[in-house]
């Protein structure tokens, strides 16, 4: 996924009411930009983080600058807007970097299903349908391990309902783990921040949904999945 155009570099001050970041421009201006994460962002949004913002010319909107990146002490870039992972695996699906998920005819994206929900990604033609769920995974507490949730989730443990009820039907489903930073070695579960959540994962696996995770390379002009990391049991 490549960005639209070039991406504006700056200081975070502050991120606040979950929506907004104050960011210091590397021209000296201090600005308010959209940020696109409900998350907790837990290790994200430190003050002083260098960051890197995009820049929409609609004039509608209140906020034209959007938090993209944001650079981690010896580690690197990390992706944060939660509305590019389904790009990103979309692309990467397409490209054959999960094998296990290859062989499809078409890709579909945002298709309705199950209980008044909608699937980001379909897979369809030459087997059975797959859906696919894509989570934004950021949490990074213990080197060469990226956690999900960083926060509690309820909309996360229905999907897990909706994905175990499509294979219960004779459907394929997966979650997809994709992580906007290129260091983990391995996808782990945040049981002390969400324990339902995990249970519910549990119990999906048991019903037959399938589970990976990506890892990407990122740079301030692309962010691309680059390969797979295992997925710990609990």
């Amino acid at each position: 996924m490549q960005f639209s155009s070039p991406l504006i570099p700056g200081t975070l001050l502050k991120r606040y009411k979950r929506f907004l970041a104050d960011v210091l421009l590397n021209t000296g201006e201090s600005i308010t930009a959209a940020c696109p994460n409900t998350g907790a962002m837990l290790g994200l949004n430190a003050p002083g983080s260098p960051v890197w913002l995009s820049r929409s010319d609609k004039e509608t909107r209140k906020y034209p600058h959007t938090w993209e990146l944001v650079e981690i002490d010896g580690k690197g870039l990390v992706g944060v807007n939660t509305g590019a992972p389904n790009k990103i695996v979309s692309e990467a699906l397409r490209s054959g970097l999960l094998p296990e998920l290859a062989g499809y005819e078409s890709l579909r994206n945002e298709v309705k299903y199950g209980h008044n929900s909608r699937i980001d990604i379909l897979l369809q033609g030459g087997g059975p349908d797959c859906y696919v769920e894509v989570k934004n995974t950021h949490l990074f507490r213990t080197s060469g391990l990226v956690e999900f949730p960083d926060c509690v989730t309820e909309r996360g443990r229905k999907h897990l309902r909706e994905l175990a009820n499509m294979v219960r039907d004779g459907h394929r489903a997966a979650m997809v783990y994709l992580v906007q930073a290129g260091f983990p070695e391995a996808c782990g579960l945040a049981a002390d921040l969400d324990p339902d959540y995990v249970e519910a994962l549990v119990a999906a696996r048991k019903a037959g949904v399938e589970a990976f995770a990506l890892c990407c390379k990122v740079t301030t002009t692309e962010i691309t999945a680059v390969r797979a990391i295992p997925v710990l049991d609990p």
